[in-house]
């Protein structure tokens, strides 16, 4: 039973992450959810891994370590193997999810980086001569190696302060790290449908951050906002616009109008709310399970191997 809980806790995440989204400061808000999403992958797998171990055990390069399972008593003959199959079964559908997901992301941010190559830049910046409307952070290899990516077309789409508005959010990108936390966000949703749809929650916790970070650099809150406005209306009635990786937070991303409003409200302040502390009972309720699951295990193979009679 312990090694089921972890396979159901997940569910719980959408719904408090939002909550905790909507209540806690962005950048407190976005640490808090992606590492969330991080101890319930990790829960889920290590669950799915041990529930495996009686198919595991019958490949023939496994099979001298079967008798270990034997005193286990972990139910029906039957019942064992149609688990244990099932989980080996979600185990490679999130093992090929995950592998043609980090080969298709590696890829477009190869071309991303295709892009800019060549392009003179000043300070991190490339503007690329492109007349659709478009903003984004790329990260780089290092944290020195990120750049600012901007086409022509945004440019002439603000005026000179909305573009710094808009420059100081894509600059909060990078400085945030904001692609390690939606590359995080990205893997957990490959090991279960319910942390996948956490994935928009980060992201808007991610542009939340940002847009804080920027209405703070501008002291300026509602340019800040009309800088956000105006650049996701230029970008919307651009039918076509780049394809750039997930990882590479654009400012015109997310629902805009509730950055919009936020922005036109006072400043976040750092709250610890109930959705914060149920996040952090739901992660600690995995880690326990999980950790409790794994032990049971391992004593079950030490009765197995004779280290400790069976009482």
């Amino acid at each position: 039973m312990l090694l089921v809980v972890p396979l159901v806790l997940p569910w719980l995440l959408p719904p408090l992450a939002r909550r905790t989204a909507e209540r806690v400061r962005p950048d407190i808000a976005l640490w808090a959810i992606a590492a969330g999403a991080a101890v319930l992958a990790l829960g889920v797998v290590t669950c799915l891994g041990a529930l495996l171990l009686p198919l595991a055990l019958r490949l023939p390069v496994l099979a001298a370590f079967a008798h270990l399972l034997h005193p286990l008593q972990a139910g029906p003959a039957a019942l064992v193997a149609t688990i244990s199959t099932l989980a080996g079964g979600a185990l490679a559908v999130a093992a090929s999810a995950a592998a043609r997901g980090v080969t298709a992301e590696v890829a477009r941010l190869r071309a991303a980086r295709d892009l800019v190559a060549g392009i003179p830049e000043a300070g991190g910046l490339c503007v690329l001569d492109d007349d659709r409307p478009d903003a984004f952070a790329l990260p780089g290899g290092t944290p020195r190696t990120g750049r600012i990516v901007v086409t022509a077309g945004m440019l002439r789409a603000l005026d000179p302060r909305e573009r710094e508005a808009l420059l100081e959010h894509e600059r909060a990108h990078l400085a945030g790290h904001h692609h390690v936390f939606l590359a995080v966000a990205q893997l957990a949703g490959w090991c279960h449908p319910a942390l996948a749809s956490a994935l928009p929650v980060v992201s808007l916790a991610a542009e939340r951050a940002a847009d804080e970070a920027a209405a703070r650099a501008c002291g300026d809150r509602r340019l800040t906002a009309r800088a956000i406005g105006r650049a996701a209306l230029a970008s919307t009635a651009c039918r076509s616009g780049l394809h750039v990786p997930a990882v590479a937070a654009r400012g015109t991303t997310g629902p805009v109008p509730a950055r919009v409003k936020a922005l036109f409200a006072q400043a976040p302040v750092r709250r610890c709310v109930p959705a914060l502390l149920a996040l952090t009972l739901l992660c600690g309720a995995a880690g326990a399970s999980s950790l409790g699951g794994a032990l049971w295990l391992h004593r079950g193979v030490e009765v197995a191997q004779g280290e400790h009679p069976a009482e």
